[in-house]
């Protein structure tokens, strides 16, 4: 792994995510809103089995419009139940039907891209971790969005949880330093 983050690799679909996506400053607000929820389906799984399942969420979850998601039901419930290419969680689908409302209301208020983005002032934190084994598995700033976007409606978002999303969408720079990745993602920055 000379010169990648050792947790990319070895499968190519993984070694492409971390080359190509992850740690990558996002600023769309739908985007970010399909990340987190993906996130919340990852619970108690690796992240490679989500990446392999990933065009099959979209299809199941309409390309994940919030709007369209947050008129669901009990009908389509079922029907994602009965999807193998997906996680067949009834907790995490009808969470994902819930944040879709919740997601609505946030971002009708502030915008949602706006709500994550206000707690970095608009730029991605940069840290310098040496080694893999230093990145935590969430921080006191992780455990404050969680509450808060629980505060908001939002289910599937504890402080692991945002902590992932917050790394897979740049708000956090996590590739370690020797990562060739780190200084071309912190280039990527708003400022």
């Amino acid at each position: 792994m000379d010169g990648r983050c050792g947790w990319a690799g070895p499968e190519q679909i993984y070694v492409e995510y971390h080359d190509t996506e992850w740690g990558v400053p996002e600023y769309d607000a739908r985007t970010l809103w399909e990340k987190l929820i993906l996130d919340g389906f990852q619970a108690g799984l690796s992240w490679i089995t989500i990446l392999k399942k990933r065009d099959n969420f979209r299809k199941a979850f309409a390309g994940f419009d919030p709007d369209t998601i947050a008129e669901w039901g009990e009908a389509d419930v079922a029907r994602l139940l009965a999807d193998p290419g997906i996680i067949r969680h009834r907790g995490k689908i009808e969470a994902t039907i819930h944040n879709a409302r919740a997601y609505q209301e946030l971002h009708a208020r502030v915008g949602f891209d706006q709500f994550l983005w206000k707690y970095f002032d608009g730029v991605p934190l940069q840290n310098a971790w040496p080694v893999q084994a230093d990145v935590p598995p969430f921080t006191p700033l992780s455990t404050q969005i969680s509450k808060d976007l629980k505060k908001a409606g939002f289910k599937f978002c504890g402080p692991t949880i945002v902590y992932a999303f917050l790394e897979a969408t740049g708000l956090v720079n996590d590739h370690i330093v020797t990562c060739h990745r780190h200084a071309e993602c912190a280039a990527l920055a708003r400022r």
